[in-house]
C-alpha cells in the first residue's frame, strides 16, 4: 500500500478564498502591530503562500493594507447594519457598543487607517471615502425608517451635514481614547450618541 495512501490532501483554494485567507492574516497582524511593524514575507508565511503570490493578488504592500481596511469596513458595516422596527436611540447604543469595542481590538489598524488618510494616501482615502459615505447612509437610512424621525427629516442637508460631522467627531474621540484612555468604553459611547442626537434633534 503506499505510504501516503489515506492521508488527507490539502485542498486547493480557489481565488476568492486565497485572496480571502491573505486578508484574514492580514487583518490580524495589523490589529496587533503597526502597519511599519508588518512585513509582507510575514503574511505569505503565515498564509503558506510565496510572496510572490501574495504580490499576484496585491501589488504593493499599501494596497494589501487598503484591501484589508475595505474588507473590515465591510464586515463593520455588516455588524452595526439597522435593525428593522428597533428605534434609533437604541439602534446607536448597540451600533457605539460594536464599534468601540472593534476599535479597542484593532488599535494599531485603526491608528494606521487614519494616518495614512490624513497623509494623503491615495489607496487608502479611496477606502476611506467609500466606507464614510458607506456609513452616512446607514445612519440616514435608520433615521428615515424610525417613525420618530421620518425620511422627510433624514433628507434635509442639514441633518445629512451633521451626520458627516458627527462621523469625523467619532473618529477624533476614538483616536483620542485610544492614545489616554481615560474614559471607559461606556463612557465612550455615551459622549458619542449624545453628540449626535444633540445635533440631530
Amino acid at each position: 500500500m503506499p505510504a501516503n495512501q489515506g492521508e488527507r490532501t490539502r485542498r486547493r483554494l480557489s481565488t476568492g478564498e486565497r485572496r480571502e485567507q491573505l486578508l484574514s492574516v492580514g487583518a490580524k497582524l495589523f490589529s496587533e502591530s503597526p502597519y511599519d511593524d508588518v512585513w509582507i514575507e510575514q503574511v505569505a508565511e503565515i498564509a503558506g503562500v510565496s510572496r510572490g503570490l501574495l504580490y499576484h493578488y496585491f501589488p504593493t504592500k499599501r494596497d494589501f493594507f487598503a484591501a484589508v481596511v475595505e474588507r473590515e469596513s465591510e464586515r463593520m458595516l455588516r455588524m452595526t447594519a439597522a435593525v428593522p422596527g428597533m428605534p434609533v436611540r437604541e439602534q446607536l447604543t448597540a451600533g457605539l457598543d460594536t464599534y468601540l469595542a472593534y476599535v479597542q481590538a484593532h488599535a494599531h489598524g485603526f491608528r494606521a487607517f487614519h494616518r495614512a488618510d490624513a497623509a494623503g494616501d491615495q489607496a487608502v482615502r479611496r477606502v476611506y471615502r467609500q466606507a464614510l459615505a458607506a456609513q452616512e447612509r446607514q445612519i440616514l437610512a435608520a433615521l428615515a425608517a424610525d417613525p420618530e424621525f421620518g425620511s422627510a427629516f433624514a433628507g434635509t442637508p442639514r441633518v445629512r451635514l451633521a451626520v458627516r460631522g458627527w462621523l469625523a467627531f467619532t473618529t477624533a474621540v476614538c483616536l483620542e481614547w485610544l492614545r489616554d484612555g481615560e474614559l471607559t468604553r461606556e463612557q465612550v459611547r455615551d459622549l458619542c450618541a449624545r453628540a449626535l442626537l444633540g445635533v440631530i434633534v
